[in-house]
């Protein structure tokens, strides 16, 4: 099967299994099929990562050393910012009742292992729609800016905005992710590429360029700076 996702817009998925040869063939099999992927090997570093960059799916592992799926699941669900995260909750207990306990602790969906990996992508790809994380080509809108993405038109309260590549491509990632910081670094893999070799403050120009074609006279800016984080496309100056 082709890769589902390129460019710009790949979800991220966070894998959160200790078992070394398990996440090595998780992690291999989804960026083949275009996600990109970040591990965590105990439930605090998955705690730890998803506060520091919220990704799109989190693949939980039930069994986990020190703190366990479950208590992870309970404490993304607690936090405003994570209330709505899809989890899949990955374990090798196979009774109804650990399915029903995943589910009732905040679980999106629950595989058992072993399992086939193309029905695991299946449901990543049901769950990723459903919470509109995969966006088809289309219209991507934020407040009164809109992105043809077929027609490459990119409008704000209908007036033509001209952008170059660059910044169109950073348009089009921040609209996949509205009001999510991303770092600098996050930004250059996303849109540049992880083979591409370009200086961090080099994003702060295309930021520049990409401010000034989007906020005419009298218009609220969406590009927030968040000092010493990164940038997201966002009204709230807070």
């Amino acid at each position: 099967m082709p890769d589902m996702f390129t460019g710009p817009g790949k979800p991220t998925i966070l894998i959160v299994e200790d078992e070394a040869p398990l996440l090595t063939l998780l992690r291999y099999n989804l960026e083949k099929q275009g996600f990109r992927v970040e591990e965590a090997t105990d439930g605090q570093e998955a705690l730890l990562r998803v506060s520091e960059a919220k990704p799109d799916l989190v693949l939980l592992d039930w069994m986990l050393p020190a703190l366990s799926g479950l208590e992870v699941c309970r404490q993304l669900r607690r936090r405003p910012a994570t209330r709505e995260l899809p989890i899949i909750m990955v374990t090798a207990r196979t009774e109804d009742q650990d399915a029903v306990r995943a589910l009732d602790t905040g679980a999106d969906d629950y595989i058992a292992k072993p399992f086939a990996m193309e029905a695991l992508l299946a449901r990543i790809r049901a769950l990723l729609r459903r919470s509109g994380a995969v966006v088809a080509k289309g219209t991507l809108a934020y407040k009164d800016l809109s992105m043809d993405q077929d027609a490459h038109r990119v409008t704000r309260n209908a007036r033509a905005l001209h952008l170059g590549p660059t910044e169109y491509r950073l348009l089009e990632f921040f609209l996949q992710h509205p009001g999510r910081v991303f770092t600098r670094e996050q930004l250059l893999d996303a849109v540049w590429g992880r083979d591409i070799h370009v200086e961090p403050r080099t994003v702060d120009v295309h930021i520049r360029r990409l401010r000034k074609a989007v906020n005419g006279d009298g218009e609220m800016d969406l590009i927030r700076t968040v000092r010493a984080a990164g940038y997201a496309l966002d009204s709230d100056p807070g």
